[in-house]
């Protein structure tokens, strides 16, 4: 089976992220629904919160889900990466980077991935320098990246309470 790589990618990420930004809603109810008065510490203990102490914490995890979901449309549409801050500090902020990326994903034009799967690709990663056909990068580094990232914030969201199940983080 031979997939058109704009359709392998861009629905992917923005299916997922859609996911990501239903489930940062349950975050928003479940902080407002703890002790009325302290849903702002609640919220800003969920988005400090980490697995282990040596991982990103939750907005990191946000950040670098759609940093890897940009990113993948922009190099493999040949268009330059928007820049984002990464100032993310509540539910809503967060919310709305989500809602940027997606926006992003959806304005890229499919006919710009033309050829995209053997364009190369070349990024900084850990400090070096790395090069991957862009079907390579999109199966080889951006899926598994973005999958990691997701899964994470997801897994933190769970461990603090957030009513979430797989099927949610499925995006079905």
């Amino acid at each position: 089976m031979n997939i058109p790589i704009y359709q392998a990618s861009v629905p992917v990420l923005v299916r997922f992220l859609k996911a990501l930004d239903r489930m940062l809603d349950k975050a928003v109810i479940f902080t407002a629904g703890k002790q009325e008065k302290s849903a702002v510490k609640v919220e800003e203990t969920l988005i400090r919160s980490r697995l282990a102490v040596d991982m990103f914490d939750f907005a990191r995890q946000i950040q670098i889900t759609t940093d890897m979901a940009k990113g993948c449309g922009a190099r493999l549409a040949g268009v330059e990466i928007p820049k984002y801050d990464d100032t993310e500090a509540s539910l809503a902020e967060l919310k709305s980077r989500v809602a940027k990326t997606i926006a992003f994903l959806e304005s890229l034009d499919a006919n710009a991935f033309a050829g995209a799967e053997a364009r190369t690709v070349q990024l900084k990663t850990g400090g070096r320098e790395v090069s991957f056909s862009g079907q390579d990068y999109l199966l080889g580094f951006v899926f598994p990246n973005f999958y990691f990232h997701l899964t994470t914030a997801y897994n933190i969201m769970r461990q603090s309470g957030v009513e979430l199940g797989k099927m949610d983080l499925l995006a079905t």
